[in-house]
């Protein structure tokens, strides 16, 4: 089968699946499979598949046709610099992360070796970002998923990126520690919303990462006991939720509260700052 009739044909089961960018996810599938990038796809239209990479894709397009993620399937997605890999025991890391990334490093900016915790790392992305981008910057990442922290091993493997791992329920409050800054996408989808969800977050990333009652608010009220006087807090809403969690974090004691908004314009990222000394 020849590049071009191999992307049409995997963009027509794709759509007829339901996923929202059959073409897209096409022309990555097919890329992955050759080794190539979607836009050296274009320069290569007659080339053919051979039998083992037509096996290949095909059990790659069974897969993304049961809706189960992109990423899942690739096994590694994009994260700001960093290639991660990923699969069912972490969420896909999104690209509304990337601000929160973004608001972590200004915080952090003017400081040479600041200490951070990400409260759910889940795939290490935002402690790895972190990491990556600000040199002296020791992070450490804890989660409740000893699955989840397999992965980011892995990734911090990977990347070369050291950090911290740690196995911790944020319900029991934070690691002391006198934290520069306390960073945390927790888990927010409420019980009752879930099956409104797409079936590749629905039925595929992990339950537990994805629905709590109460996460937010118990990260922040145990970011206010170890953050350091001056340190910041960093947190990942739901949608429309970033007035009520702003809110929140005045009657905590915080100060400086910022909501900023995600790459869609919706109010996604709420940060501020402790007065109180650890």
């Amino acid at each position: 089968m020849k590049l071009k009739r191999a992307v049409e044909e995997t963009a027509q089961r794709l759509s007829a699946a339901g996923c929202q960018s059959p073409v897209v996810d096409a022309e990555i599938l097919v890329g992955h499979v050759l080794g190539l990038t979607r836009s050296e796809l274009v320069l290569e239209p007659k080339r053919k598949l051979t039998a083992s990479e037509n096996g290949e894709l095909e059990r790659l397009v069974a897969r993304r046709a049961e809706r189960e993620p992109l990423a899942y399937v690739l096994g590694e997605w994009g994260f700001r610099r960093l290639t991660l890999s990923v699969d069912s025991r972490v969420l896909v890391p999104r690209p509304e992360t990337e601000v929160v990334v973004e608001r972590c490093l200004a915080l952090i900016a003017e400081v040479e070796a600041p200490r951070v915790l990400d409260v759910g790392t889940g795939s290490g992305a935002i402690a790895l970002a972190i990491a990556d981008e600000h040199q002296g910057a020791q992070v450490t990442a804890i989660d409740a998923s000893p699955g989840a922290l397999e992965v980011a091993g892995a990734n911090a493997t990977r990347t070369g990126i050291p950090v911290k791992l740690g196995e911790w329920d944020l319900f029991t409050g934070l690691p002391a520690g006198s934290w520069d800054l306390v960073v945390s996408n927790p888990p927010y989808v409420l019980p009752e919303e879930i099956d409104a969800l797409e079936p590749e977050v629905r039925d595929w990333e992990p339950r537990g990462a994805l629905v709590g009652v109460g996460a937010t608010e118990a990260v922040a009220r145990g970011a206010v006991e170890v953050l350091r006087h001056g340190g910041a807090l960093v947190l990942e809403v739901a949608a429309g939720d970033a007035e009520r969690v702003a809110a929140l974090l005045v009657e905590l004691g915080y100060v400086d509260v910022a909501v900023t908004p995600d790459l869609s314009g919706r109010d996604r990222v709420v940060e501020a700052v402790t007065t109180l000394a650890t």
